[in-house]
Parts: structure tokens; C-alpha cells; sequence
């Protein structure tokens, strides 16, 4: 069945069409990773968006539910060069169409990525219409999806009570593998020491599962909270760290969840916070966040740590940054830039045992350069916990 995929600028694709024949407008995104399309369909900061891969092979690996970063993929649609048929992989359980199709997802396939992405590289992200109707009438529906903007995306895609992941306990083996403690595991770094776990609030605005796995994985007991959860009940469970985590859509549409982040923040308890969790502080005190041109978003994105000159590989999906020289020099100070564009990657906030980073040291998919972030934050936490103990 043919498919068209029509930009707000008035370019037409057309192609063909797979997994849901539903017709959708949206913001048009590219990624540039070469692989790990599953958990990029299952990352809930993709909700109001329709993902572009520039890759030109997808699919080829299949379905692996076990590397769903959420219950459900959350982008508006899938466009490709080739999505490939028959995927070979002894994990997989489904074909990528056929996963699409369960969730009501459209997809179109046979069309030129290089020039469609040249495009949203040069005059910027867009949103655009995925239709297998024919006959469509390019001058009524081009203001209908220029008018198009994602609405509430952190709401629909958090949880929608508490959830808890529980501390893991290292295995031993070579195999790296975990399994749920009885309440005092072994420490990440020492599987002969038997330190009680710490207390992680994690603020689900849309976060990837391994955020929690990894915390779980280092000693942590992760109490999973909505992203509308009041700072008061977060505090009264007298957690050791917060954790705010990655999400969707604009930050500046997060005004009262930015509120009790600042609430949190002025607390004093350990924080750290990924992606929107990340722009969500940076705005609470005082800074500002732009919209990029066409954002960030792939598995080999180099950002520069400014304390020690060294570069890492990182994963990333944004479309908005701090704002460079906005940040308050008495609150916070860079800690890592882009090393492609210079924009800021994180901050460290002054005077507090915060800090944040845009891009995503959890990975999966993707680069793991940056996981020692997560060390740097339990290490943090157990230096809090230690002072006032004492």
C-alpha cells in the first residue's frame, strides 16, 4: 500500500506502507544510530514525535522484548529506507512490523533518509503528516500540520502510581548477570561487602527502565514516583538521593512540576538529574532552555568533561537545551559542553550535592563511556549519608 509522508513546508514522500494504516500528524525527528531501534521506539521522551532513521536498514534484528526501555513504544510513527522482512536473530520474538502494528503505529518505508534528513538539517525539525490516503489536498492540510504541537506528553507517558525496582545483587560470573536482593546485597564494587541499600526517589518524567537498573545494580532501592508527585511526599519518605529523570516535549510546558523540583532541590538531599530532568532544574534556578534546530538524537554524540579535557561517547535524544551564558553564575557551572556544537551537556550546581547532564549515561542503546556517572552519584549519596550519621 503506498504512503505519503508530507512535511509542513509543502515536501512530499512517498513510499510504502507498514505496520498501522492510521493517519498521524507530528514532529518529524531524525536518529543517526546505527542500531538499538527498539529501545529507541520504546523511549517515552519520543512520545509527539515521528522518528526518521537514518540508518538505511531497520529491522533486521526483530522484536527482543526484553530491550524495551518502557511496556510500549511511544513515537508517532516509523520512517525508513528498508525495513527488513525476515528478521534473523535467535532472540527475537516478532518482526518489527508486526510489533508496530500491535500498537496502532504507523510506518512508511522506501523513502530517500538522506534527503529528507538533509532537509530537517537545514531548515529544522518539522512536523509532518504519515497518510495512505491518496487523494489528499496539499493546501488544506498543510496549516492543519503546521498548527500541530504535542500536548502533555510528560503526563501521558509517566507512571501512573509508585513503582519500586528493588536492589540486585551481582551473580559473580563472568555472565555480569543480577538478580533481586532479599534487602542487603552486595555492593557493585565489592561483592564481599554487604552495605544496606540506599533510598533513590526516582521522578518518572518519562523515563528509560535502565535508569533504575542501572541504580539498582549499585545498591539501590529505586521507588519509582509520577511526575506530578508533590515534593513534600517525596521528602517525607526521607530518601538518601533524587533522581529526575529524562522525557518528552518542551521543559517550559513543565511549570508546576519545575516548582516541586525546586522544592526538592532546596532540600538539600543528593540529586541528579538526566535529559529533561536536567533542563527541568537548570530552569528552576533561574536559568533559561531553547529549542534546537534539529536536536540530538543518535548513539555518538562526543561531549567534553571541562574538568578533566577528556571526551566521551554519549547517547542523546533532545530537541532542547539550556541556554548558553543563561545559568546564574552563583548557582551552577558547565561541566561538560558538545563537542560538536558547544552546547551545554551539564551542569554542576554549586555549593550543592547536584548535578545534572543532558545526554544519557544510562545508554541502551548506545555507548556506556558515561556510566560512572551513576558511581559519582552513589558515592554522593554515601558521603551524605555518612555526615549524618555522625
Amino acid at each position: 500500500m503506498k504512503a505519503f509522508l508530507i512535511l509542513a513546508d509543502g515536501h512530499v514522500f512517498e513510499g510504502s506502507s507498514f505496520g498501522s494504516t492510521r493517519e498521524v500528524i507530528s514532529e518529524i525527528v531524525f536518529n543517526t544510530s546505527m542500531t538499538g531501534y527498539l529501545e529507541i521506539l520504546t523511549d517515552p521522551s519520543y512520545a509527539g514525535e515521528a522518528v526518521v532513521m537514518t540508518y538505511p536498514l531497520i529491522g533486521n534484528y526483530g522484536v527482543c522484548p526484553e530491550d524495551m526501555e518502557d511496556e510500549r513504544p511511544w513515537p508517532d510513527g516509523l520512517i525508513v529506507r528498508e525495513l527488513a522482512k525476515a528478521p534473523s536473530n535467535f532472540r527475537s520474538e516478532m518482526p518489527l512490523e508486526d510489533f508496530l502494528k500491535s500498537y496502532d503505529i504507523p510506518g512508511i518505508e522506501g523513502i530517500d533518509t538522506r534527503a529528507l534528513t538533509k532537509i530537517l538539517r537545514s531548515q529544522g525539525t518539522m512536523n509532518g503528516m504519515i497518510t495512505t490516503n491518496e487523494n489528499f489536498n496539499l493546501e488544506e492540510i498543510l496549516p492543519e500540520i503546521r498548527a500541530f504541537k504535542a500536548k502533555d506528553v510528560v503526563r501521558r507517558v509517566t507512571c501512573k502510581a509508585i513503582e519500586r525496582m528493588p536492589a540486585m545483587e551481582y551473580d559473580g560470573t563472568d555472565n555480569g548477570t543480577y538478580t533481586v536482593s532479599d534487602g542487603c546485597p552486595a555492593d557493585i564494587n565489592d561483592n564481599n561487602s554487604a552495605k544496606r541499600p540506599l533510598k533513590v526517589a526516582l521522578m518518572d518524567f518519562g523515563a528509560k527502565k535502565n535508569i533504575a537498573r542501572e541504580l539498582a545494580k549499585r545498591n539501590c532501592d529505586v521507588t519509582i514516583y509520577p511526575a506530578d508527585t508533590s515534593a513534600e511526599e517525596i521528602l517525607a519518605a526521607k530518601p538518601d538521593g533524587i533522581m529526575l529523570s529524562n522525557g518528552p516535549g518542551d521543559p517550559k510546558d513543565c511549570g508546576a512540576m519545575i516548582d516541586e523540583v525546586k522544592k526538592m532541590f532546596d532540600s538539600g538531599t543528593p540529586m541528579f538529574g538526566i535529559c529533561l530532568g536536567h533542563q527541568l532544574l537548570a530552569l528552576a534556578n533561574g536559568a533559561d532552555t531553547r529549542k534546537m534546530k534539529w536536536g540530538h538524537r543518535g548513539a555518538n554524540h562526543p561531549v567534553k568533561d571541562l574538568e578533566t579535557g577528556r571526551v566521551y561517547i554519549s547517547t542523546q535524544n533532545h530537541g532542547y537545551v539550556v541556554a548558553d551564558r543563561t545559568v546564574p553564575e552563583d548557582v551552577a557551572e558547565v561541566s561538560f559542553k558538545n563537542a560538536n556544537d558547544a552546547s551545554t551537556e551539564g551542569l554542576h550546581y554549586l555549593g550543592k550535592n547536584v548535578f545534572t547532564v543532558q545526554f544519557h549515561p544510562e545508554a541502551c542503546g548506545g555507548p556506556q563511556d558515561t556510566a560512572f556517572l551513576f558511581d559519582r552519584f552513589i558515592n554522593m549519596m554515601e558521603v551524605c549519608k555518612d555526615a549524618q550519621e555522625e
